[in-house]
């Protein structure tokens, strides 16, 4: 298990760089190209990985198709599926870290617990949960949203006497084999893993709140063939991933400008549930009452069949209290358990309340947004927040196609204004309110048109007040449009590098690179 790092407490480097998935390797990637190497990641966990590394329960695998689940720049042709299973997804970020020589960047056991803005060095401090301190000039969250699990305060629920774990927390010490197994929520994780634990449970009782629409999943083995050609064509490669990418781009017509458009959609799902459901009330308690698309769509082939088994129950009236070794249904039903799975979700729209990030004047992060919502620039920079900078923040998600495209333009726009700050001989900037006023507004404009808004559901993409503060409405393309050149103009330069570069160790300057060409800033288009 790798040591946890201490950092030197009169060294400032130019780049703190929090979390280790995709985004934060891909930062360290962009940064790199750009010139800019004194940067420092910090990564909670003894590994690599992200998400991508916490969740290892039964059957996690991508839901979006594996040739466009990796970065442009570093393509990868040799999946073994059309979804790629958990595992091999983790590979890839562990061989990305590898090849590119990342480890030595990476400063491990160092969780996050905050930062303050120091405004008289113009730095960034940030704060562990190791309790040591990093400093800064620039600091980018690449954490990402589905990092905190969210696990029901459930009355009784510390009484429980059995194992009681998150799905992202999957206990693996724990046999389920001939086990009364309790499964609390039927989101995305949920119909990966209870397939794969129904029949080897003695039973699976699974506590069902809201159905999902769930489509049937195009998943197949690729060929070692298909594999060695991709391998040995690269080009062909990018262009079959085009393909995919376009395929997948044209959904944002239906799901943000013609939601009548996902009606045949809608229909395959009711015909998905059909071909393996046969008692008309099961079906009923499967069938949701909203429009497809308001919630995540889910794919799976295997997740009708497993609740169709006889050991396997929906029960839809919710959870009234655990008592002990059992679980009361909102209908007052109590019945025996042995385990309990939570498959609830992420923490999402209020992911940073968590973190006790101050900016400017004092004032926190979670404040701010207590006040006026998860308000951003592009989802990466908040007034007042100088030098600081979100990867997959708000409304950076997507329902339609991989994130893994924001998060090249995310980390491409970081670099580049990083760049910019260089190049003025400034030391720092911060967005402009109005710039942020502005584009926060277009975006929840261009929302109210989509399925998310107009579909009839509660989901995770909404905040407590019920506003949107998780998906980007329409093309991604348009996204990459947005952010493919860093404009100076929206932002407020500050101070003189020369002051900040006096407090730096010896030898440790940011070294400053050539602006990329447009050629360069299109790579991730595809």
């Amino acid at each position: 298990m790798p040591r946890p790092s201490m950092p030197d407490p009169q060294r400032i480097h130019e780049v703190v760089v929090v979390g280790s998935g995709f985004s934060g390797l891909g930062q360290l990637l962009a940064l790199r190209r750009a010139g800019i190497t004194d940067v420092v990641l910090l990564e909670k966990a003894d590994a690599l990985g992200g998400t991508w590394r916490d969740n290892t329960y039964p059957g996690c695998a991508c839901d979006i198709p594996s040739h466009m689940y990796s970065l442009s720049t570093v393509p990868h042709p040799g999946w073994s599926r059309s979804y790629s299973p958990q595992p091999e997804i983790r590979d890839y970020l562990e061989r990305l870290a590898d090849d590119h020589d990342l480890r030595g960047h990476v400063r491990f056991g160092q969780e996050m617990t905050g930062a303050t803005w120091d405004e008289q060095e113009r730095t960034w401090v940030v704060h562990t949960r190791a309790g040591t301190s990093w400093r800064a000039r620039f600091l980018v969250s690449g954490m990402g949203p589905l990092h905190v699990p969210h696990v029901p305060d459930l009355p009784g629920a510390a009484s429980f006497t059995g194992p009681a774990f998150h799905s992202a927390r999957w206990d693996h010490d724990v046999d389920l084999r001939g086990k009364r197994v309790a499964v609390i929520g039927t989101g995305a994780s949920a119909i990966q893993f209870v397939p794969q634990i129904a029949g080897v449970a003695a039973e699976v009782q699974l506590y069902q709140r809201t159905p999902a629409w769930v489509l049937p999943k195009n998943d197949k083995p690729l060929t070692g063939r298909r594999r060695a050609f991709f391998e040995r064509h690269p080009v062909l490669h990018r262009a079959y991933r085009a393909g995919l990418y376009a395929g997948l781009e044209s959904r944002a017509v239906a799901f943000h400008r013609r939601p009548a458009l996902l009606r045949p959609a809608e229909w395959v799902a009711r015909k998905h549930i059909g071909r393996s459901i046969t008692d008309p009330d099961l079906v009923a308690k499967l069938t949701p009452d909203y429009s497809i698309g308001c919630k995540r769509i889910l794919v799976s082939n295997d997740y009708y069949p497993a609740l169709a088994r006889p050991d396997v129950e929906v029960i839809t009236g919710g959870v009234r209290e655990v008592r002990g070794s059992s679980i009361v249904d909102g209908d007052g039903t109590e019945r025996d358990v042995d385990v309990i799975v939570y498959g609830t979700g992420f923490h999402v729209t209020d992911a940073f309340d968590r973190l006790e990030i101050r900016g400017r004047g004092g004032r926190t992060l979670r404040e701010v947004w207590a006040s006026h919502g998860m308000a951003t620039h592009l989802g990466m920079t908040v007034s007042d927040f100088p030098n600081l900078f979100f990867l997959l923040g708000p409304n950076t998600g997507l329902g339609h196609n991989s994130v893994v495209f924001m998060i090249e333009c995310q980390t491409r726009y970081v670099a580049q204004a990083i760049t910019a700050v260089h190049g003025s001989g400034m030391g720092g900037l911060d967005v402009r309110a109005e710039v942020q006023q502005r584009s926060n507004a277009a975006v929840q404009h261009r929302l109210g048109r989509g399925i998310w808004t107009r579909g009839g559901c509660t989901s995770w993409y909404l905040d407590a007040a019920g506003v949107n503060r998780t998906i980007w409405p329409g093309f991604t393309v348009r996204y990459w449009f947005e952010t493919r050149r860093f404009a100076p103009s929206d932002f407020e330069f500050f101070g003189r590098a020369a002051d900040a570069a006096a407090t730096r160790t010896p030898g440790e300057t940011a070294r400053e690179a050539t602006p990329e060409t447009d050629e360069d800033r299109a790579t991730a288009a595809v």
